[in-house]
Parts: structure tokens; C-alpha cells; sequence
């Protein structure tokens, strides 16, 4: 069934008709432009929210609880997810959109090709019927104009009155009205059976061809709406596993989170490593008070259950120190310096120790990388001259070492306060209740840990006798003595003999071969104040050290 032959005179019609067709289309090329804004603004929002809910972190800031790291999962799928619906709107702007709206104005320019020739065919058989209809008229016109001549020359004829001239003259115009009706007759019929031929042509040839040709244009739109209806579907489609797989990782981010895992996190990370305070001791403040017989207050029986101590020393004092998980509160300037991380707990502290150092070796690590290449390719150049001067590569070469030898140093350092901080813990861990302070094994020495280690190389030391604190300075003055606001200054520096565990109140840990500070010479009685580089004070043995004071430049002078 074809619109030329069905709709032979429905031009207009199919005028309108066609119209709506390139109308719809371009209403369907809207609604998928509408839908493109829509996922480019959907997926815009996404990022947003991901940005705003993952902002950049520093490398301390990184999450470890698996809840957290879970959602930061669930954010990058997210933001994955995003990226999707941008394909989709990409895809949708461009095979859809685009498409529709360049085949949109395609039709335009058909359609109105294929409505002017129908057009020029219309208005050529309009002029082919005037030229008829004019012939028509004009034969018409004759031949009223000849039966007009018929009827004056058959009166004048029959008048017997009229003159001989009078009807000749009629006659002779009865001839040429004839002439001229058989003139426009045969007009007439030539201009009709053009305008039947041209009319035939019109309406079986040229109108069914150009409705052909509109039909055609009709159905490849359909056809075209049809494939871009598929292509709005495919391009979601097309997708469809890639969010599928975003969904899918962000159930496996929630199967992930581990509440024990978070929980041991959480020790781990506030741990401090100290053991919870002890009992505080009974005060006795009534020993002095003389109680008369006929008392009848029960009196505290003497050596059961109470300690007595020095009624100068305020148990206030020693509360206060004991109750501050972390030690003495720093004061003001006197606070210890940040760099050996003293101001935190032994557990934290042992932890950001161990990662500097470990830092610090992967950067030793790769100045030695440096240092072989460099010479690699020193030697390379002494061997071959024309390569390379060697020499001009021996200043790398010694910063290199020079940048070694600091790292090594700041390793060396660290690694002493670490041992500082594992001792103190394998100290609180392990403590004994023997006051002796030889920690040395037969034939060892103690590690860090708190283990023994064989050293066959080293010639093993037994620490001299150690001085009794109580017999020289008390507790009670020691810590009188650290109250004070202004730090003691440095009188020279000692290193440690031998290990010294400081378990007494106003003693202090050491380590062999540690290096401290000296503040306050041996007035005696055996012991050396000292103050370690975190800012720790306390008495040691003096014959447990090398001494250099700073007065005497000549040489060391050690107290044995």
C-alpha cells in the first residue's frame, strides 16, 4: 500500500503529517538531551559528595580501622560508579542526541524537496487547465458570437426590404464568426486533450512518485526512532557490568569491616604501656600523739599495716606524679624536646621510633644505591677516559657519604632512645624483686627486648658495688630537687660503663654506652646527677661511668 496511488489527493495531509513526524523526532532528540543533563548533573554530584566525604589526607591521617577503610572503599566504587553515568551521558549526548538532531535536519531539507516538486507538478497542471479552460471560453464566446451572425443574415436574407450590400455584408460576417468558432474549436480541443494528458501524468506518474518519495522519508524516520530507542536502551546496558562491579565491590568493602580487627586497633593504638598505680600507703600523722589509758579509741597496733615515713614528705606530691600517666607534666620551657617523642606514652613512643628508623634506613638505603652507582660509574670513566672525567663525580660521591654518616647517625640515635624506651618496658614487665643491678648474663649481654644475647666478642664486665641511695639522698629529695623551675646546667658529659635500671625513686635508667649529660658532680656519696637528651633527670652510680667535664679539656677524667 503506497501513499501515491491510496493518497493521490491528500497532499496537504501529507504535508502536515510529515511535519509532525520531523516535530516528534525533534521532541524525542529534546527528552534525550534532558536525560543527558540529568547524568552529567547526577554523576557531578556523586564526585562532589565523594570529594566531600574523602578529603585529602596526610600520610598520618591514613585510616587503619577496617570501617573506615570499608568506606573509603565504598567512595573510590562510588566515584567508579560516577564515572559510569558519565559514560552513559557521554554516549547519550553523542550516538543519540547528536545523531537525531543531524537526521533531523536531513529530513527538514528532504521533505522540502520533495514538497516543491510536488508543488511545481500542482501548479503546472493549474496552468495547463487555464490554458484549457481559456480556449474553452474563448470557443464559447465564438460561437455565441456566430449563432449571433447566423441570426442577423438569416433576418436580413428573408427581409425583402433589405438591400443587396446589407446581406452580403451579414453574409460576409457570418463567415468570419464561423471561421473563428471552428478556429477556437480546434484550440479548445488541442488545449484539452493536452490538459487530460498532462492531468494523467500528474496523478499516475509525477504525484504518486513524489508521494513515494515522502513515504519513504516517513518510514526511514520511523525506522531511525526505532534504532535510537534501542541505542538509549544499549548504552545503559553497555554499562550495566561496570556497576555491577562497583556494587559488587562495595559488598565486599562491608563484608570487610571486622569489629575485633577495630578493637585491636584501638589498643594498639592507645596503649601506653604503664601499669596501672599501685596502693597508696597508710599515713600515720598520730605516732606523736600521746594517747592517756583510759582512752577508749582503738589505737593503731605498731608495724601491722602501716608504713611509716617522714612526716616532711607529703604524699600529695607523690600522688600527683604517680596519677600523670606520662610522667612529670612539663613546665613551660622545661617541657622535653619533640624529637624523641618522650612526651608520649613507652608504647606510642616505641612505635613512632620504629617507624623513623625504619624511614631512615629506606633512605640510607637509597644513598647507598647512589654511592654504588656512582662508583660503578667512576670506575667505568677511569677506565675509559673519553667517557668521563672521574674526578668530576668525586663531589657527588662525597655528599653521598656525608648524607650516609648523617643518616646513620640519626639512625644510631634513634635506635638509642628505642632501646631506652624497651628496656623501660621489658623493665616494668620483667622486674624482679632483688634490688642487685646486674642485668649481665653469664658470658651475654641483655638486648633491647629484655633477652639475653651470647656476645663472644665482647669481654663481659661486671659492674663495681653501687652505692645505697638512702644511705646519701632520699627519695624525698629527689624529687624536691626536680621541682625546681630552673633546669641545672651542663657541666660535661659520661658514658655509661655498665646497664643501670634505676629502680629506685629519683634514680635513673641507663643503658651501656649510653651517653648523658652531667649536672651535678659526685659530692661523696657515690652518686652523679645526670640528665639524658630526652630532658630525664636522676642519680646514677658515678663509678658506673666515664666522666669528661667540660672544665677539663685536657683529657677524660673516669671515676672508677
Amino acid at each position: 500500500m503506497t501513499w501515491g496511488t491510496e493518497l493521490w489527493d491528500q497532499f496537504e495531509n501529507l504535508d502536515k503529517h510529515t511535519q509532525w513526524g520531523i516535530d516528534f523526532l525533534e521532541r524525542y532528540a529534546k527528552f534525550v538531551k534532558e536525560r543527558v543533563e540529568i547524568e552529567q548533573t547526577y554523576a557531578k554530584q556523586l564526585r562532589n559528595l565523594v570529594k566531600k566525604y574523602c578529603p585529602k589526607r596526610s600520610k598520618d591521617d591514613e585510616p587503619r580501622f577496617t570501617s573506615c577503610l570499608s568506606f573509603y572503599s565504598i567512595l573510590n566504587e562510588l566515584n567508579d560508579y560516577a564515572g559510569q553515568r558519565e559514560v552513559v551521558a557521554e554516549e547519550m549526548g553523542h550516538k543519540v542526541y547528536g545523531e537525531l538532531m543531524r537526521y533531523s535536519q536531513d529530513l527538514k531539507s528532504e521533505r522540502k524537496h520533495h514538497l516543491q516538486e510536488g508543488r511545481k507538478a500542482q501548479q503546472y497542471l493549474d496552468q495547463c487547465w487555464k490554458q484549457m479552460d481559456n480556449s474553452k471560453k474563448k470557443f464559447e464566446r465564438e460561437c455565441k458570437e456566430a449563432e449571433k451572425s447566423q441570426i442577423s443574415y438569416d433576418r436580413l436574407d428573408n427581409d425583402i426590404n433589405a438591400t443587396k450590400s446589407e446581406v452580403e455584408k451579414a453574409k460576409s460576417q457570418l463567415y468570419l464568426r464561423t471561421h473563428s468558432a471552428d478556429e477556437s474549436k480546434n484550440e479548445y480541443a488541442a488545449q484539452l486533450q493536452n490538459f487530460n494528458g498532462e492531468q494523467w501524468k500528474h496523478f499516475n506518474v509525477a504525484i504518486p512518485q513524489i508521494f513515494k518519495n515522502l513515504q519513504d522519508m516517513d518510514e526511514r524516520r520511523t525506522v531511525k526512532l526505532g534504532e535510537t530507542y534501542r541505542s538509549f536502551a544499549e548504552v545503559e546496558r553497555r554499562v550495566l557490568p561496570i556497576i555491577s562491579k562497583c556494587l559488587e565491590g562495595m559488598v565486599t568493602a562491608a563484608k570487610a569491616v571486622d569489629e575485633r580487627k577495630d578493637s585491636a586497633i584501638v589498643v594498639e593504638s592507645f596503649k601506653s604501656g604503664f601499669e596501672p598505680p599501685g596502693d597508696f600507703p597508710f599515713e600515720d600523722y598520730s605516732q606523736n600523739l600521746s594517747r592517756t589509758g583510759s582512752d577508749n579509741t582503738i589505737s593503731t597496733p605498731k608495724n601491722e599495716g602501716v608504713v611509716k615515713q617522714d612526716p616532711k614528705h607529703s604524699i600529695s606530691k607523690a600522688a600527683k606524679n604517680k596519677l600523670w600517666l606520662f610522667g612529670k607534666k612539663p613546665k613551660g620551657s622545661l617541657a622535653p624536646s619533640l624529637e624523641d617523642f618522650s612526651h608520649l606514652p613507652p608504647e606510642q613512643r616505641r612505635k613512632r621510633l620504629q617507624a623513623r628508623i625504619d624511614e631512615l634506613s629506606k633512605e640510607l638505603q637509597k644513598e647507598v644505591d647512589q654511592r654504588d652507582a656512582l662508583n660503578k660509574m667512576k670506575d667505568v670513566y677511569e677506565k675509559n677516559p673519553q667517557m668521563g672525567d672521574p674526578q668530576s663525580l668525586q663531589p657527588k660521591i662525597s655528599e653521598t657519604m656525608c648524607n650516609m654518616e648523617k643518616l646513620r647517625s640519626e639512625i644510631h640515635k634513634n635506635e638509642s632512645w628505642l632501646s631506652e624506651v624497651e628496656g623501660k618496658v621489658s623493665s616494668r614487665g620483667d622486674r624482679r624483686p632483688s634490688a642487685d643491678v646486674n642485668h649481665h648474663a653469664p658470658h651475654g649481654r641483655e638486648s633491647p627486648e629484655g633477652s639475653y644475647t651470647d656476645a663472644p666478642s665482647q669481654e663481659h664486665r661486671s659492674p663495681p658495688h653501687q652505692p645505697d641511695p638512702r644511705q646519701v639522698h632520699q627519695p624525698d629529695e629527689f624529687d624536691d630537687e626536680f621541682d625546681d623551675d630552673d633546669p641545672l646546667p651542663v657541666i660535661g658529659h659520661c658514658k655509661a660503663l655498665y646497664s643501670f635500671d634505676g629502680q629506685n625513686e629519683g634514680t635513673l635508667l641507663m643503658k651501656e654506652d649510653e651517653v648523658l649529660y652531667v649536672i651535678e658532680e659526685d659530692k661523696g656519696d657515690g652518686w652523679t646527677r645526670a640528665r639524658k637528651q630526652g630532658g630525664e633527670e636522676g642519680y646514677v652510680p658515678t663509678s658506673y661511668l666515664d666522666i669528661t667535664m667540660e672544665k677539663n679539656s685536657k683529657g677524660a677524667v673516669t671515676y672508677i
